[in-house]
């Protein structure tokens, strides 16, 4: 009786111990991504992943596997830009603390004031153009523009970064994830590009 008393009182002592250990690593974890927020992020990208200009990307809400994969490229340098300087020191388990910490964060959207011209975004994002060959951007991006693990979230950019990306793959300036969407945005039109970036910015 004593022995079963004996394994009894130890499980009482010992379990809140290791009951913890997870909270522990995911409050570190966190503290690691927010000292790197504070120190370099939220100069352009926001405290909350909001961004403090619209020529820099919301991260609010996006997909963790698709940071993740951005800072591994900007890292190598597969794909260039001023993140490169920023993401050069970044070790992997920075890179997953970091990329935890802005997929966590509440999505945002904007106020869409031209409604008649989101409307031409609006048929492109879920119809593409048949006559042009631009297939519908929601086929990949989702019908709600959320994206997938690997695709990114667009709804709520800044309407800005969009267009400036896709004029990017039209040119191929963009170095990285060029092969698929480069194909795609030489078909759009300047107009088309600005109105699909209207509508997704007003995506929730």
């Amino acid at each position: 009786m004593s022995r079963y008393f004996l394994v009894f009182f130890l499980f009482i002592i010992f379990s809140p111990l290791h009951a913890a250990e997870p909270t522990t690593a995911v409050n570190s974890e966190m503290d690691i991504a927010l000292k790197i927020v504070q120190d370099k992020c939220q100069h352009c990208h926001g405290l909350e992943g909001e961004a403090s200009n619209v020529v820099y990307p919301r991260l609010a809400g996006q997909h963790k596997n698709y940071i993740v994969k951005q800072l591994h490229d900007f890292r190598s340098g597969k794909r260039t830009g001023t993140m490169n300087d920023m993401a050069n020191n970044l070790t992997d388990p920075e890179i997953i603390a970091l990329a935890d910490y802005f997929s966590s964060k509440p999505t945002l959207k904007h106020r869409v004031r031209d409604k008649e011209f989101a409307q031409v975004g609006w048929y492109i994002f879920h119809r593409g153009n048949e006559y042009s060959g631009v297939p519908a951007c929601a086929s990949c991006h989702g019908e709600n523009g959320e994206g997938t693990d690997d695709l990114p979230r667009l709804a709520g950019q800044h309407k800005r970064y969009v267009s400036d990306q896709l004029t990017e793959f039209h040119n191929r300036k963009r170095s990285n994830d060029n092969a698929i969407m480069h194909s795609i945005a030489t078909k759009l039109t300047e107009m088309e590009i600005e109105a699909v970036a209207n509508y997704v910015s007003g995506l929730k």
